[in-house]
């Protein structure tokens, strides 16, 4: 079966075959729910913890960590989405000077306890943009990463702390993860280009 040309996770592609479902609404549920844990459980508590999420999909991500701590531990830890893209890699040059105003979070990082969240690590491209916007902020007393997919492939020395699942995948094959927030279900699947 040929699904249309969309994009899912970071990655244009046309002319794709279905793959296999490897996780559906309620593997992502208990994911989230590991992940929120292990982020307190690292912590040693709620205190100076703040999540940033990679404007869209890791937004998502981290509004949902945001909720099950305050669910589990009561605590209401700031959270909010960075722009990352105007430090892209294939942006920046020497004309052009990223501007930190453009993520105005409504909160201090400084002295915090960073957790990056993005759906899909895969080069690491995005988490290096990711982490220059974060110290555009301020000084944070530590970043961690949280992917909800570790799909392998990387092109920086970037590794996450806290990963829902990691899926190794060759270069003909992409992940497919849907969230309610954004595509109105949540499901997790691997798609392979069409030779």
């Amino acid at each position: 079966m040929n699904a249309p040309a969309h994009f899912r996770a970071g990655v244009f592609f046309y002319g794709v075959c279905m793959g296999n479902l490897l996780m559906d609404e309620a593997a992502i549920a208990r994911s989230l729910i590991r992940l929120s844990h292990e982020v307190v459980e690292k912590n040693k508590g709620t205190q100076g913890l703040c999540l940033l999420g990679v404007k869209r999909r890791g937004e998502a991500v981290a509004e949902r960590v945001r909720a099950l701590i305050e669910r589990f531990y009561g605590a209401r830890v700031p959270c909010a989405g960075i722009d990352i893209g105007l430090y892209r890699d294939d942006l920046v040059s020497g004309y052009f000077v990223p501007d930190a105003r453009r993520n105005d979070i409504g909160f201090s990082i400084g002295g915090k306890h960073v957790v990056l969240c993005d759906d899909v690590l895969h080069t690491g491209r995005t988490v290096r943009a990711a982490i220059e916007a974060i110290f555009d902020l301020g000084r944070p007393a530590s970043v961690r990463l949280l992917v909800l997919v570790d799909r392998g492939g990387r092109e920086m020395p970037v590794g996450a702390d806290f990963v829902g699942k990691n899926i190794p995948t060759s270069r003909h094959e992409y992940i497919d993860l849907r969230l309610k927030e954004l595509e109105g279900e949540d499901s997790l699947a691997i798609t392979t280009a069409k030779k």
